[in-house]
Parts: C-alpha cells; sequence; structure tokens
C-alpha cells in the first residue's frame, strides 16, 4: 500500500514538473517581449539622452557587476527556508516597476529640458536597480530549474531558448519599426510605447512564476563554502578553471561589446531599424542552431562546443574592421549568432552537469559574480580606450574591436586546454561536423511554437 501511494506520489510529481516546464517557456516569452522592446533599446535611448561612450560602457558593466553581486547572498535567503517561487516573483515584479521609472527620466530629458550629463547619469543608477533585481534571483532560479529538467537538458533548454528567442527576435524588429516611425517627430513617444510593453510583459512573467511547481529543497549547512573558499581552489579543479576562463573571456569581449551600437549609431549613422536588422540577424542565428547546439550537448558533451565556438569568436569583432556596409554586418552579426549560440549555451548549462545539487545556487552565484568582474573590468577598458585613444585616421571604436578580437583568441588558447568534459559522452572528430553540415536542412522555427505539442 505505501509503495503504491510512493509511486502515485511520483507520478503526480512528474506530472506538475512537465507542466511547470511548458510553464516555463510562457514565462521566458514573455521576458522576451520585455528584453526585445527595453534591454535591447536602452543603449539607444541613452544616446538620445546625449550619453557619452564612458557612459555606455557603464550602462553595460556597473548594473552586471552590481547585480551579480547579489547573487552572493542568494544562497543565504534560501538557507532562511525562503521558496524560491516567491524569491523570483518579486525580483521580475520590481524589475517590471523599474521601466516606469526610465520612463519617468526620459520625461525629465525630453520634456523638462534637464541637463545631458544628468539624465544618463540618472539612467545608469535605475537601469541598475533593475538588472540588480533580475540578477538577485538568478542562481535561485538555476536551482529551480534544475530540479524540473531531470533528463534531456540539454533538449529542453534547446526548444526553450529558441522560442524565447523568436519571441524576443519579433519584439525587437517591431520595435524597430516603432523607433523608426517616430524618430522625425517625437521620438521619445516612440521610447513610451516601448518601455511601457516591457513593464506589462515583465508583470505578467512574474505571475507566470506562481504558477509553477516548486520540488522541495532542503538546505544542508555542511555544503555551504565562502566565497574566497571557492577563488583559492578555483585553479585547482576543472569548474574552477571553466570560471577562469569564463572570467577572464568576458573581460576580452566587453571591451568591445557595449560600443558595437555606439558605432552604427553615431559613425555609421544608422537608422533603428538597419541597426535592428543587423542586430537581430545575430538573434536570427541563435535561434536556428541553438537546437542544434543542445542535441550536440547532450551527445558530445559542452567542452567541444566551447573548444569549438571560443575559437571562432575572435573573428567578429575583427570582421567589423573590414566595411561598415549594412549588409556585410548582417552577414557577419548571422556568423556571430551561430557561434555565440553554443558558446551561451555552454556557458549556461555546463553547471548542470559539473555542480551538485546542493551547490547549485552558491557555484551559480560565485561564477556569476566573477564573470561580472571581467564584464566590469572589459567595458571600463573599452570606455576609457574608445573616448582616448587615436591612432590617425582610425576610428578608436574600431581600434577597440581590433584589441578585443586579439585578446579573446589568446585566452582560448591558453585556457581552453586546461578544461575538461565532466560527463560520459560519445568521441567527436572533424569528420562528424562535416556528416553535420552536409545533413542540414532549414528548420521550421514555428512548428514548435505551440508548447502543448512538446513532450518533456
Amino acid at each position: 500500500m505505501k509503495k503504491r501511494k510512493k509511486e502515485k506520489g511520483i507520478k503526480e510529481e512528474e506530472k506538475l514538473k512537465r507542466k511547470s516546464l511548458k510553464t516555463s517557456i510562457l514565462e521566458g516569452s514573455a521576458y522576451a517581449v520585455s528584453e526585445g522592446a527595453g534591454i535591447r533599446y536602452i543603449s539607444p535611448f541613452a544616446l538620445q539622452m546625449g550619453a557619452k561612450n564612458t557612459h555606455i560602457a557603464l550602462l553595460t558593466s556597473l548594473p552586471s557587476l552590481i547585480g551579480n553581486f547579489s547573487q552572493l547572498f542568494s544562497p543565504k535567503i534560501l538557507e532562511k527556508g525562503v521558496p524560491r517561487k516567491k524569491v523570483a516573483f518579486f525580483g521580475a515584479l520590481l524589475q517590471a516597476i523599474m521601466w516606469l521609472f526610465i520612463i519617468g527620466i526620459g520625461m525629465l530629458f525630453f520634456i523638462f529640458g534637464i541637463n545631458s550629463n544628468i539624465t544618463p547619469a540618472l539612467l545608469i543608477f535605475v537601469y541598475t536597480i533593475l538588472i540588480l533585481c533580475g540578477a538577485f534571483y538568478g542562481p535561485v532560479w538555476n536551482s529551480w530549474m534544475r530540479d524540473l529538467v531531470s533528463k534531456k537538458s540539454g533538449r529542453y533548454f534547446g526548444i526553450r531558448s529558441r522560442i524565447v528567442g523568436t519571441v524576443s527576435l519579433v519584439t525587437a524588429l517591431i520595435a524597430g519599426f516603432v523607433l523608426d516611425y517616430f524618430k522625425h517627430t517625437k521620438i521619445f513617444f516612440g521610447f513610451i510605447i516601448l518601455f511601457s510593453v516591457a513593464f506589462i510583459a515583465r508583470t505578467i512573467s512574474a505571475v507566470l512564476f506562481l504558477k509553477k511547481y516548486e520540488p522541495k529543497l532542503e538546505c544542508e549547512k555542511e555544503y555551504y563554502f565562502s566565497f574566497w573558499q571557492f577563488v583559492k581552489k578555483m585553479a585547482g579543479n576543472n569548474f574552477g578553471r571553466f570560471v577562469i576562463y569564463m572570467s577572464l573571456f568576458n573581460i576580452a569581449v566587453y571591451i568591445a561589446s557595449p560600443f558595437f551600437a555606439v558605432y552604427m549609431l553615431k559613425n555609421l549613422k544608422f537608422s533603428y531599424t538597419n541597426y535592428m536588422l543587423v542586430t537581430l540577424s545575430s538573434s536570427l542565428a541563435s535561434l536556428l542552431f541553438v537546437s542544434f547546439w543542445g542535441k550536440f550537448a547532450d551527445k558530445y558533451g559542452h567542452i567541444k562546443i566551447l573548444r569549438i565556438c571560443g575559437l571562432l569568436i575572435p573573428l567578429v569583432p575583427i570582421l567589423w574592421l573590414f566595411w561598415g556596409n549594412v549588409y556585410f554586418l548582417i552577414i557577419v552579426e548571422f556568423f556571430s549568432g551561430l557561434v555565440w549560440a553554443g558558446f551561451n549555451f555552454t556557458a549556461g548549462n555546463f553547471v548542470y552537469d559539473a555542480v551538485t545539487r546542493q551547490r547549485m545556487t552558491i557555484c551559480v552565484a560565485y561564477m556569476n559574480f566573477l564573470n561580472a568582474i571581467g564584464v566590469f573590468i572589459g567595458a571600463t577598458i573599452g570606455g576609457i580606450l574608445s573616448s582616448t585613444i587615436s591612432i590617425g585616421n582610425y576610428n578608436s571604436i574600431l581600434l577597440v574591436f581590433l584589441l578585443s578580437g586579439i585578446l579573446r583568441l589568446a585566452i582560448s588558447i591558453i585556457m581552453l586546454p586546461k578544461i575538461k568534459e565532466v560527463k560520459e559522452v560519445k568521441p567527436f572528430t572533424m569528420n562528424h561536423v562535416k556528416r553535420k553540415i552536409m545533413r542540414l536542412e532549414p528548420r521550421k522555427i514555428f512548428d514548435i511554437l505551440d508548447i502543448r505539442k512538446i513532450d518533456f
């Protein structure tokens, strides 16, 4: 009798998990609308208010640093018994509210004419709070999802990323048309529409957190270790070396990353539509290939993806040096999206294989904070160099792109051989790549958008 009840309880829990995984896709899609209409346009919004390169660098690096620093305290919240569902709900809800404050900052500049030295600083402050609210529950969300996704995590996250990416891409493209429509009249009205949509969508995603099942989590104190203990042992263990690589790679990446938008909108004078077409070509490629990378990871492991993509990503900023033509840059960014899809997939999911359930929250928090330090250092260096260096007729931003590409390659060559796969996977050679390429067929993206048909 007890055995039958136990089996029935297990089946009921599995049903709740499957339902929650589908709800998670809906929640992620709502967030994607907020990202496509809001986060993707925060740099163009700042530029419209007179932000300089140093402001743009801080807008990228400071929110990331402070937001991920807050994650160091996430495990303490769980130790006190606060439900993960509750932490995620309030974090997302506060994020939504911050979009209303950002609209208010826009009113100060566009309507009341407040000095352009003040409004970018206010924007950085409020946007930092917005990112902080979302970042704080990041490790909690990872821990929650690890309990929900028991098998074939690569397949599930590949499907989820594709659907969420589609929603973000379509939203961002529509948002570009909206801004171009208002560009010659009242550009601020366009931003009001976008950020209002971001507010509504993020509120919906917060409510959807409450609809998900949360398996019971018992935090055991013997699994806790301090941040300094983690740092001291990093070089001596595989996951630690992975974190070192990611942190150093972020320094190299973010020397250039904040300034692609600046280069397109200020130097190349792109319209918002062209700016978004270049940006979204990367998102489209990610969308098309993320499912491929997910299946690849399940079969051959995450580290092989990291080695392939980590050696190809350095080409991206270097290709920007050759031509500022919109069609050429669309091709470059499509290639960028292909390789970044694999890299980001591995960066987000390797931890599920490398870390135990009990230590998931704390390891994600420490990893994200160290990555954020890398982002801050890189963006700060890029901001200083792009504002001060000048070599003949060369654009300072292009020199920053070149430096970023060289550093990305050097760090990958040095660090990647030191990181090992942690699960048993099939052997992989370049012949596998050739066969995979030969078998590739155009995929019908929207066939999987009906999540009722997805079986996890």
